[in-house]
């Protein structure tokens, strides 16, 4: 097998971005994400209109991929594509439309598990960013998932700790609500909480026992603390959203890092990698920094484009299967709740 020359197609489809990457030995040739805006009306994902949205957007997606990467689809080695987890409806298009291609083009299909992706996204070839040694640990943060794993090598990964109720991108999009922010609030919270004060509300820290997380009571007390002080002044929110968010933001964060400071002491690993949607937050790319400072952490904080759900993850994956010749067959079914 010449190794110099592999052209991956990676598709990603599980949950409401449809997204196609071209790779070329480790390197990103294109990266396609399709949003869908459908869903800020209803403050949040809907399954049904995400699958049917994936349904118009996913060949046009593939298309301006090969397009934009400067191949023929003819070139192509293998469809990598996200099996799980995510919502069924919606990895049932990519599924579908990854296993109708490969037999077209009568080319292996790998499959992908889009938690391992985001974790693995730190071994895409792109100047400028160091790869994470092994072992290391992955914090994964996004709007379906709170995660540490530690990662021994590129497919040997052990969930180490893991949230028991809400994801911590779930706990800044309702507390958004609380405030009456638009969907997504998270990109708002951290806008406002850069000029607030984070000291300025003391929000109560959830005590659960070693590595997991929740967020749940957290948001419940912020909703009470709202309602109580909307009724002693209507404009409370308004008046003090800065800090409100700072004090939010201040919180999730500390919560975040306090489990981190216990993994590294627990498994005696000091490099850490961030993924997921959430590790855009500027609030935490703060800490982690601090945390290189403070605890002589090595971290590892991928390209903006690389951290919330893109095709450039599952095309790296799919590189990695192919090397191990890691391919599915066509009788592969998606899965919801797939775990790491």
């Amino acid at each position: 097998m010449e190794s110099q020359n592999i052209y991956i197609l990676g598709i990603e489809s599980s949950c409401d971005d449809t997204a196609a990457a071209i790779i070329h030995n480790g390197k990103i040739l294109s990266n396609v994400v399709a949003n869908q805006q459908i869903h800020q009306e209803y403050g949040g994902v809907v399954p049904e209109l995400a699958s049917r949205a994936h349904q118009q957007n996913i060949v046009p997606v593939v298309q301006q991929a090969i397009a934009k990467a400067n191949i023929d689809k003819k070139q192509l080695n293998a469809i990598a594509f996200t099996r799980g987890p995510g919502l069924m409806g919606s990895l049932l298009v990519g599924t579908s439309f990854a296993k109708s291609l490969a037999l077209g083009l009568d080319i292996p299909l790998i499959d992908v598990n889009h938690m391992q992706a985001h974790i693995l996204a730190h071994f895409i070839e792109e100047e400028g960013f160091e790869k994470p040694n092994f072992p290391f640990l992955a914090m994964t943060i996004s709007g379906g998932h709170t995660q540490i794993v530690k990662v021994t090598s590129h497919f040997e990964m052990e969930v180490i700790g893991e949230t028991i109720d809400d994801a911590v991108g779930e706990a800044f999009d309702k507390s958004g609500k609380i405030l009456g922010l638009p969907y997504p609030a998270g990109p708002i919270i951290d806008k406002y909480a850069k000029e607030g004060n984070p000291k300025a509300f003391p929000f109560p820290k959830p005590n659960v026992k070693g590595l997991n997380f929740s967020f749940s009571g957290l948001k419940t007390a912020i909703l009470y603390f709202i309602q109580k002080k909307q009724k002693e002044d209507p404009n409370f929110v308004e008046e003090n959203i800065k800090d409100i968010c700072a004090s939010i933001q201040h919180t999730i964060i500390n919560i975040l890092i306090d489990k981190l400071k216990k993994a590294t002491k627990e498994t005696g690993i000091k490099e850490i990698a961030i993924g997921g949607g959430v590790s855009a937050n500027s609030g935490i790319r703060n800490a982690l920094k601090e945390g290189e400072r403070k605890y002589h952490w090595k971290t590892h904080i991928p390209k903006f484009e690389y951290t919330t759900d893109n095709a450039a993850m599952i095309a790296i994956v799919g590189y990695l299967k192919y090397l191990e010749n890691d391919f599915v067959g066509s009788g592969v079914t998606a899965s919801a709740r797939l775990k790491i």
